[in-house]
């Protein structure tokens, strides 16, 4: 399955969906920073699971209706940065949908995940991205899952594969940096982490509108999970 996540910035890229859909031969689409009052309910073959409702900056999910049923769509609050405090509303930082694979004969759950901004500390982020995998494990138990998306998380990434690992999650980088506006933040912000899903590859896109670059995850669904990491 062929799956792509986008930081929209603030909703600037929203135009370029319909060709990043058409141009990748989308299975799933996963949005960061989008305008949820301005989203179509279908992007070329893709059609919208759902969206965050209490939060400025928007997550969404689409998906291929002729390969997936989408059974379950749910929506997350994670521990707040300082930022998110002022900045508010930031309730919601994870949606994740819980759907069929007709071409694996599994469900699956698919989240959408944008991480706590960078005045925050990486052990927030830390115990954002453990909170979100417990949420997926909760809509999912045992199911292959993936997360992609924005994790703000451009240095030590040693140390959170490290705690990937002891989740039982698999932390996947894009093979090119997907940020670079910033000179000292430059590198990998948006990326996987995934269970019972072999990721084949992680690409970069081509630069749009947005400060982050697209990110498209060649993926497969192998073994499910047959037990918990704490």
């Amino acid at each position: 399955m062929r799956i792509a996540s986008y930081n929209l910035r603030k909703n600037h890229a929203s135009s370029e969906l319909v060709a990043l859909v058409s141009d990748h031969d989308l299975d799933i689409l996963c949005l960061q920073e989008c305008d949820t009052e301005d989203l179509p309910p279908q992007i070329g073959e893709l059609r919208l699971a759902d969206a965050t409702k209490l939060n400025r900056l928007g997550l969404a999910i689409y998906y291929r209706s002729t390969r997936f049923t989408a059974h379950e769509t749910k929506t997350f609050a994670l521990k707040k940065s300082l930022h998110d405090r002022v900045l508010t509303p930031a309730h919601e930082r994870v949606i994740a949908t819980r759907m069929f694979d007709a071409d694996s004969g599994k469900e699956i759950v698919v989240a959408s995940f944008h991480a706590a901004p960078l005045t925050a500390s990486n052990s927030l982020r830390r115990n954002q991205i453990r909170a979100a995998h417990e949420a997926l494990r909760g809509l999912g138990e045992g199911l292959p899952s993936i997360m992609v998306g924005d994790f703000n998380y451009p240095l030590f990434k040693d140390n959170l594969t490290e705690h990937m690992s002891k989740s039982g999650y698999l932390l996947t980088l894009s093979d090119q940096p997907t940020y670079t506006r910033y000179k000292i933040f430059k590198g990998h912000f948006d990326f996987a982490t995934s269970v019972g899903i072999t990721i084949d590859k992680v690409s970069t896109l081509p630069r749009g509108k947005s400060d982050h670059l697209p990110i498209l995850v060649t993926a497969s669904v192998t073994v499910e999970p047959t037990a918990s990491a704490g």
